[in-house]
């Protein structure tokens, strides 16, 4: 059986009680491609991640990688 991939930026999103028009405005994209991010049919440049990372507040791995916990935090 096929793992499911979870879109980890959806999960952060829902966990900080943001919505996608909150990220699109804060980034200066549009919420149209952000649901492209979060459905993942598209994926935002790694900077991107990086600011989405800092405004969220979450280390830039929780975005990219649903087992964040197997890489070593320095």
């Amino acid at each position: 059986m096929a793992e499911r991939k979870i879109n980890r930026l959806k999960v952060v999103l829902a966990e900080k009680d943001k919505t996608n028009r909150w990220l699109a405005e804060e980034i200066g994209y549009t919420e149209g491609m952000i649901s492209r991010w979060v459905s993942n049919t598209k994926q935002p440049p790694l900077e991107v991640l990086f600011e989405i990372s800092v405004l969220l507040k979450v280390d830039i791995r929780d975005l990219i990688e649903s087992n964040s916990h197997l890489f070593k935090k320095v």
